[in-house]
C-alpha cells in the first residue's frame, strides 16, 4: 500500500513564503496546484506545501528527520538561513528549528553526531 503524506503550512504572504521555503529547501516548488499553494516533494510520496490561509498562519509545527543533518544545515546556511533554535536530546538525537516569516516551525532532525 502506498501512502502519500502532504504536510501543510498556512501562510499570509504567498510570494514571501515561496521565496523563504525555496531558500530553506534549496529548490523551487515541485508543482503549483493553484495560485495560493506551492508544493515541494521532499522524498517519494512525501510533500511539504504552503497555502495562503492568513487566519491560520504561524501555527504549524513539522519536523523532517534526515540522514544528512550536518550537510543539510550547512547547505541551508549557505542560502542565508540559520536555525532559531538547536537542541540535542539525551540520546544524542539533534534538532534544528527554523521559523518562516509567519512563525510556522519547520525542524530538521538527525541522528547522534
Amino acid at each position: 500500500m502506498t501512502v502519500d503524506l502532504f504536510a501543510g503550512l498556512p501562510v499570509r504572504d504567498y510570494r514571501a513564503a515561496v521565496a523563504w521555503y525555496e531558500r530553506l529547501l534549496g529548490a523551487p516548488p515541485s508543482f503549483l496546484p493553484n495560485d495560493t499553494e506551492a508544493v515541494w516533494e521532499l522524498a517519494e510520496h512525501r510533500y511539504l506545501f504552503i497555502e495562503v490561509r492568513p487566519e491560520h498562519a504561524g501555527h504549524a509545527m513539522h519536523t523532517v528527520f534526515v540522514d544528512d543533518f550536518d550537510a543539510r544545515l550547512a547547505a541551508i546556511a549557505e542560502r542565508g538561513l540559520t536555525p532559531a533554535e538547536r537542541e540535542t536530546y539525551d540520546n544524542g538525537v539533534r534538532k534544528a528549528i527554523f521559523r518562516d516569516p509567519d512563525g510556522n516551525e519547520i525542524g530538521f532532525g538527525g541522528g547522534p553526531a
